[in-house]
């Protein structure tokens, strides 16, 4: 059976892979291309029949030079498969359409053999994997960002090229990675051009993988219109962290008092994620009131796709 299932999804994993996943950055091909499930059509299906408040559609923004690139939302429901399918290909669109990969049972079919080809290889057991599929324009760039849980990215097709940098406060503070586990949305962080000179950049050819180190930040620059899944999945070591994080956030928050994950010994960590569990659950961190307001709405009849509309605050 793994051997079965290991051959059904990669091409070239090796016993290299196996020791270093999860360890440090790793590519390996794939044959998601084969199920048929990434071609325009099957895409246009999907997008029709997915539930409107799990897709987004957005370019990007750079009103802040801290985040160049910033997602903004845009009204699609006009708009029929095909249609954002060329916007995707002609615009300046990026499509996310959220856990794809799980509400349909043809795509959850093979969610579930590439997360039990890993874990048959690695023994390395996922928890609630969750896999979307971003469908994007030939200029569209993911700002730099961080994922609080392991994150693969599937590249299907098109040619896009990510940098993925060192995992060093210098590149993202305690503090930057306590805003991203305290609020929903939020998950960019502060860059500057000069990070680039320490990242690690990856041109992914078509049925290509990459895997990194969790919490790596990274960032994607698009080569040409691009279809790749990305999953993420929870792990102990993940789990762990982010309750840690939390109850710094918390300790932040309330008190002033500034904890280093990097400093702090083990005993304090243990201590503080049983804490963080508690405080998640009674609310003890007042998130920021923020809001997901809508700026374009997607016309085929304007330029590049995107028509500027009035902002309002996203309802469907």
């Amino acid at each position: 059976m793994e051997s079965d299932l290991k051959s059904q999804i990669f091409q070239n994993w090796t016993d290299e892979h196996t020791n270093i996943f999860g360890k440090d950055i790793m590519t390996v091909r794939h044959n998601l291309a084969d199920t048929g499930l990434f071609t325009d059509e099957a895409l246009a299906d999907l997008l029709d029949k997915h539930p409107t408040q799990k897709v987004d559609v957005c370019t990007m923004g750079n009103a802040d030079p801290r985040f160049p690139n910033k997602f903004m939302t845009g009204d699609f429901r006009d708009c029929d498969g095909k249609t954002l399918m060329n916007a995707a290909k002609a615009g300046a669109v990026w499509i996310n359409v959220r856990e794809a990969m799980n509400v349909h049972p043809e795509y959850k079919k093979v969610l579930d053999k590439m997360y039990g080809a890993i874990e048959q290889i690695t023994s390395r057991p996922p928890f609630n994997a969750r896999g979307g599929i971003l469908i994007s324009s030939p200029i569209a760039k993911v700002p730099y960002h961080c994922d609080q849980t392991e994150t693969i990215l599937w590249h299907i097709r098109g040619k896009k090229r990510i940098y993925i940098y060192p995992t060093s406060e210098e590149f993202m503070s305690d503090e930057d990675y306590q805003n991203i586990i305290t609020q929903d949305r939020e998950d960019d962080v502060p860059y500057s051009k000069d990070m680039d000179a320490s990242a690690r950049a990856f041109d992914l050819a078509e049925g290509e993988m990459i895997s990194w180190r969790l919490n790596a930040p990274h960032r994607v620059d698009n080569q040409s219109f691009c279809v790749s899944v990305t999953t993420e999945y929870s792990t102990r070591e993940s789990a762990f962290k982010n309750s840690v994080m939390f109850t710094n956030a918390v300790l932040r928050q309330r008190f002033g008092v500034k904890s280093r994950w990097s400093s702090a010994s083990m005993p304090e960590k243990y201590t503080k994620s049983l804490a963080g569990h508690i405080l998640r659950k009674v609310g003890a961190y007042k998130t920021p009131i923020g809001e997901d307001m809508v700026t374009f709405k997607v016309d085929p009849q304007a330029d590049g796709y995107i028509a500027k509309i009035d902002p309002f605050v996203r309802n469907f």
